[in-house]
């Protein structure tokens, strides 16, 4: 296997009721902002203090960005240092014979992205760092 060793870097939680998941998450004291009407009833985000991204999506999202969506609790985030390393990690995972869900793509929001499930069929999102002179709109939720 490469060099490459991702982090933990951030929990995207699906969740079914975006107003009662952000009420709860609030309540247990994340600072979770409003920020765009026509988004937030399909994702909101907050960075913890020790910089981990905790995002909470609605399931027709999930399905926006993993065209492999098939349920489940959410997308283990593992950032990794390089768009090359998305790719090359996503084959060494599938040519290792675990599933993906999502293959790596170059994602609107500037990173290269791909999603691999493990062992269990657990969803681990790859994302090389975010360049913003690659941002595209987003799909519509």
């Amino acid at each position: 296997m490469s060099g490459e060793r991702p982090i933990l870097g951030g929990f995207n939680l699906v969740v079914n009721d975006m107003d009662a998941a952000v009420a709860f998450y609030r309540l247990l004291g994340l600072d979770i902002p409003d920020r765009d009407p026509a988004w937030d009833e399909h994702h909101r985000s907050v960075t913890m203090p020790n910089g981990t991204d905790f995002d909470l999506d609605s399931a027709t999202f999930a399905r926006q960005w993993d065209r492999g969506w098939h349920g489940g609790m959410g997308v283990v985030a593992s950032p990794v240092s390089s768009r090359d390393a998305v790719d090359q990690l996503y084959a060494e995972l599938t040519g290792a014979g675990y599933a993906g869900q999502q293959e790596p793509y170059d994602a609107f929001w500037g990173a290269r992205y791909a999603i691999v499930e493990d062992s269990d069929g657990n969803a681990v999102g790859l994302m090389s760092p975010i360049d913003a002179s690659r941002r595209s709109a987003p799909p519509a939720p």
